[in-house]
């Protein structure tokens, strides 16, 4: 059974720091990139961040660049979201993907369940 598990999301105040996990198994996690996503109420939802868990290249959006940082554990098939310097706007419940494709921007093909990660001001 596919399985990605999210953790690590929660309550915290504009400038503070979460990281986020995304634990995977009953697939080949080297044949895939780990990408998250997030959804605020109201908007569609959007691409953050993601990883290439056998080159280990990385893509980030612009509203994140430079203060998110993606890593994968390969041994532990679990990726993490580091994320600092959080602010409102990054209120939003984060999911973590699985994309077999060979591009960003290729269906993904397992979801985890979310987390959900609220940044007070």
């Amino acid at each position: 059974e596919v399985q990605l598990v999210e953790s690590g999301g929660g309550l915290v105040l504009a400038g503070g720091s979460l990281r986020l996990s995304c634990a995977a198994s009953g697939f080949t996690f080297d044949d895939y990139a780990i990408a998250w996503f997030r959804q605020a109420p109201g908007k569609d939802r959007e691409g953050v961040s993601a990883i290439s868990v056998s080159e280990g290249s990385t893509y980030y959006a612009d509203s994140v660049k430079g203060r998110f940082t993606i890593s994968s554990d390969n041994a532990k098939n679990t990726v993490y979201l580091q994320m600092n310097s959080l602010k409102p706007e990054d209120t939003a419940v984060y999911y973590c993907a699985a994309i077999g494709g060979s591009s960003w921007s290729d269906p993904v093909d397992y979801w985890g369940q979310g987390t959900q990660v609220t940044v007070s001001s």
